[in-house]
């Protein structure tokens, strides 16, 4: 599996290997971490990662990416895919960003880059939530061009779809 390349940052598609020590909080492999990266939220899902390997394979490119800045080669997060996409087509995804890389687009930008790889690969809708506080977070959803789909007491909720193509599957013949 290849990086996925975007002005300013490289998204990683985790091997297995890469999880493991991501999960261990060594940076075997990984070149250099930004300060404050990995978080607990990198460090469980690289072990949902691992879980998933393990139960049912690796299901890469539809797994999780480590976010590195392509100045200087440093991990700065993560993002990705909780898995491959369903009978329908949707996949849901989750990112973060180290605290001393927020606040600079690199979370929008990163997530952009997984849309249209996404869409790219056949997927027809994507989906995200955040907390209802997270103000940011929202915002990075909404500047990648996911909109707001709903919300209950703890979350707000977040897609974007795509319309099947005029020749793709279940069209007319």
């Amino acid at each position: 599996m290849e990086d996925l390349v975007t002005q300013r940052l490289v998204l990683h598609p985790l091997s297995v290997q890469e999880a493991a020590s991501l999960a261990r909080g060594e940076p075997e492999g990984h070149g250099r971490w930004a300060r404050g990266y990995p978080t607990a939220a990198d460090i469980a899902g690289a072990r949902r990662h691992l879980d998933t390997c393990a139960l049912q394979g690796d299901p890469q490119p539809f797994g999780p990416y480590e976010i590195r800045r392509r100045e200087d080669g440093e991990a700065i997060g993560g993002l990705g895919f909780h898995g491959p996409p369903d009978e329908d087509g949707t996949v849901t995804i989750g990112y973060g960003l180290a605290p001393s890389a927020q606040g600079r687009g690199y979370a929008a930008e990163a997530l952009r880059a997984l849309l249209g790889f996404a869409r790219a690969h056949g997927v027809r809708q994507v989906l995200g939530d955040t907390d209802r506080g997270n103000i940011a977070s929202q915002r990075v959803m909404a500047a990648a061009g996911m909109e707001p789909v709903g919300e209950d007491d703890r979350l707000k909720y977040y897609a974007v779809r795509w319309p099947v193509p005029a020749d793709g599957p279940g069209s007319p013949a």
